[in-house]
């Protein structure tokens, strides 16, 4: 399943299944989406960081069309949560809870 850049409806019993608990599936969730926010954000910046100039000149600024072209196509990447929900409902995320490995 390809993860949709638009909102779509979720089923929530379909979230809460893995888990047992809507509240553990979020928390799962919101994990792995932080995870893949940090990593773009990584990403873009180091991408960025080649146009990065000591000299702040108006001119650059609106001429540099490879910059744009770069945070566009960062902007219309699915948002993170949509990709974490995506994963976790093909189960491709693995994890455990803390009671279980206390034991």
């Amino acid at each position: 399943m390809a993860t949709q850049a638009s909102i779509i409806t979720r089923n929530i019993d379909s979230i809460a299944a893995p888990t047992g608990n809507i509240y553990e599936s979020i928390s799962v969730i919101s994990r792995r989406a932080r995870q893949i926010s940090s990593s773009l954000k990584e990403e873009l910046n180091s991408k960025l960081a080649e146009f990065a100039s000591t000299v702040d000149n108006l001119e650059e600024i609106f001429e540099n069309r490879e910059q744009i072209e770069i945070s566009r196509f960062y902007e219309r990447m699915a948002k993170p949560s949509s990709t974490a929900i995506d994963e976790f409902l093909e189960d491709k995320l693995m994890f455990r809870r803390a009671e279980e490995e206390a034991k």
